[in-house]
């Protein structure tokens, strides 16, 4: 007799990098080059000074159980940056009731789907394609229908709403909004967004915004707009059926803190939380004081930014003459055409220039016959400038 299990595990599809693990099975890499890697999107820039040394100032901290929603002041200084970076108006979230501080984005986007899907036979929720596949094993698990919009260069690789059909519109209860974009880099308009808003006025849906790489952007004057400044302009002062995500894992190098929030609608935000304290999930008190360092300090990120624009020039001079690939939005991805399949590219390339990249086919799922990322490939400039002008090199060597 075989133990139950909840039979949407099932459901799950095998991670990018499983898929690549097994495609690469029993090659050997050529010998005369060491391993360079673009494939993961782990930030290698040094952890900044101010995050190391306030986290070493505050163990002392382990003595005491942390609250669930975190210490006021954690939510004070989250709201502070918030209100700052998107241009909110002052006072207008509620720390009490607006903000639930996360052990990384990542479980967050995950757990927001088991607290916020009412389980039916129509529920779905709606994803970016390629996409980033959190979101697409939430809404298996949450007992939802993925719905898969492609992200296409005829629509600057983002979401096409007016593809979407009323009775899809009607049936969905969450989408995930990935701006900018993991992995093309784009970022979604104003006039979009405000598009979305209606839209989940119109047919009473929750968006939730993965604006994870929202401090990655290469014109310092062009930040990427979020999508609680502009509820802001429409006059939804109250952030209505909006959510949106942050992390200090890219903005401040510290992908090993796990530290994140989520802000937004309060009667959403007071649900997500009392699920929360049920999950055991609380954040470290010394990652709480540490992430008050991170959020308060500007000028780390400043530098962070300087470093991909640098590598981002350099590493676009050697592609572009001979890839289609374009510097994106934002993050710190490169999403460059091949030509040829993107998984013969990806497994070739490994072979005779021991490199990793991930296939764009890997990240998307078929909608129609077609799937968006076919023939794309996922470059991540997270390594050093010097390894990055490598892997161009080599990306420039095999394809001549």
């Amino acid at each position: 007799m075989s133990t139950s299990m909840n039979p949407d595990l099932n459901r799950l599809q095998p991670y990018p990098f499983e898929r690549i693990k097994e495609l690469k099975a029993g090659i050997i890499p050529s010998t005369d080059k060491s391993l360079v890697s673009l494939a993961i999107g782990e930030p290698k820039h040094p952890t900044p000074d101010i995050i190391l040394k306030t986290m070493r100032d505050s163990l002392l901290g382990l003595a005491n159980y942390p609250m669930t929603k975190g210490s006021a002041e954690l939510r004070q200084a989250i709201a502070n940056w918030l209100t700052g970076r998107f241009n909110l108006p002052e006072n207008s979230l509620d720390i009490e009731t607006q903000i639930v501080p996360v052990n990384g984005t990542r479980e967050a986007l995950f757990a927001f789907a088991q607290a916020v899907v009412e389980r039916s036979n129509n529920a779905k929720v709606l994803m970016p394609n390629p996409f980033y596949q959190i979101y697409e094993g939430a809404a298996l698990l949450a007992g939802a229908e993925p719905i898969y919009l492609p992200c296409t260069v005829e629509n600057h690789f983002n979401p096409n709403f007016d593809a979407v059909n009323d009775a899809v519109w009607d049936d969905c209860q969450l989408i995930y909004l990935c701006s900018p974009g993991n992995p093309t880099g784009s970022v979604i308009g104003v006039e979009q967004i405000k598009q979305l808003l209606n839209l989940a006025e119109k047919h009473d849906f929750i968006i939730a915004s993965d604006e994870c790489y929202s401090e990655i952007y290469l014109d310092e004057d062009k930040p990427p707009v979020g999508l609680l400044d502009v509820a802001v302009q429409m006059g939804n002062m109250d952030y209505k059926r909006c959510v949106v995500f942050h992390s200090l894992s890219k903005r401040s190098n510290a992908p090993g803190l796990r530290s994140g929030f989520i802000a937004g609608d309060a009667e959403i935000l007071t649900k997500f939380l009392l699920y929360r304290t049920y999950h055991g999930c609380a954040m470290p008190p010394p990652t709480q004081v540490t992430s008050i360092a991170a959020w308060s300090d500007e000028a780390h990120v400043i530098d962070n930014r300087s470093q991909y624009r640098q590598k981002f020039s350099a590493v676009l001079e050697i592609l572009s003459p001979i890839m289609d690939v374009k510097q994106p939005d934002a993050s710190f991805y490169l999403w460059a055409k091949t030509q040829i399949n993107d998984e013969i590219f990806t497994r070739d390339i490994y072979t005779q220039q021991h490199l990793n990249v991930v296939p764009g086919s890997y990240l998307s799922r078929n909608v129609d016959g077609k799937n968006p990322g076919e023939n794309y490939i996922r470059l991540a400039l997270v390594a050093t400038l010097d390894e990055c002008i490598e892997g161009a090199s080599r990306i420039r060597e095999f394809i001549s």
